[in-house]
Formats: C-alpha cells, sequence, structure tokens
C-alpha cells in the first residue's frame, strides 16, 4: 500500500518536471526564435526564482510562532502576488516590440505557475514524506 503511494508522489513530480520543461521552453522560444531576435522575455525567469521565496519564508516563521493568517504571512502572499503580475507584466510591456514573443512568454507562464502551485500543492500534504522541505 506505502508503495503505491509513494510511486503516484513519483509521477506526479515527473509530470510537474515535465510541466515546467514545457513552460521553460516557451519563454526560451520567445527569446530564440529568428522572427523576435529577443532576450528580455528570459527576465520572466527571475521572477519564477523570486516568486515561492517569500511565502517560503513567512510559512517556516508563522510555523514557529503559531498559526492563523499572520501579518507575515499575509505581507508575504501580497508580495508573492506582486512578483506574480510583474512577471506577467513584462512580455505586455514589451509587446509592442513583438507580440508573438509576448503570447509565448504569458503561455510559459501559466504553464511554469501551475507547475510551481502544483509542486507547493503536492508537498504540503500533512501525510507526505517530503514535509521537512
Amino acid at each position: 500500500m506505502y508503495q503505491g503511494k509513494k510511486r503516484t508522489r513519483v509521477e506526479r513530480l515527473i509530470s510537474l518536471a515535465f510541466a515546467g520543461s514545457i513552460g521553460m521552453t516557451l519563454v526560451i522560444l520567445a527569446c530564440a526564435l529568428p522572427q523576435y531576435k529577443l532576450w528580455w522575455p528570459f527576465f520572466v525567469v527571475l521572477f519564477y526564482v523570486l516568486c515561492p521565496i517569500p511565502t517560503m519564508i513567512a510559512r517556516r516563521h508563522s510555523d514557529s510562532s503559531g498559526g492563523g493568517n499572520s501579518p507575515c504571512m499575509e505581507t508575504a502572499v501580497f508580495l508573492t502576488m506582486g512578483l506574480i503580475v510583474s512577471s506577467f507584466g513584462l512580455p505586455i510591456v514589451l509587446a509592442h516590440i513583438a507580440a508573438g514573443a509576448c503570447y509565448l512568454t504569458i503561455a510559459g507562464n501559466v504553464i511554469v505557475y501551475l507547475t510551481i502551485l502544483g509542486f507547493f500543492t503536492i508537498f504540503d500534504m500533512e501525510d507526505s514524506d517530503y514535509a521537512m522541505w
């Protein structure tokens, strides 16, 4: 019974890695296709890296000081949403240069953020072996 549960977690992790690679491929295509020849859309990768950091810090801090909606967690959610909105705003602002690159970057953003959300959903389960992450 335990092996089946562990196997589904591994399968979920593999599917998340596959989805993340598709999202990153779209962002790289927005930079590399000959008709666009831009490298500006690749700056959204910085937002991908910075996005989960405020929530992880606030979650670790709020776990040690009690539960509920703390001001620390509310601030972290606000900062995370600001980073997400910025990652969608950057390609929209640059859309006057190449609209196709904007569409590819936004599609990549949607896929990567759903992957990040899926990762935290899977690994935040209480019965998970990876709860220490």
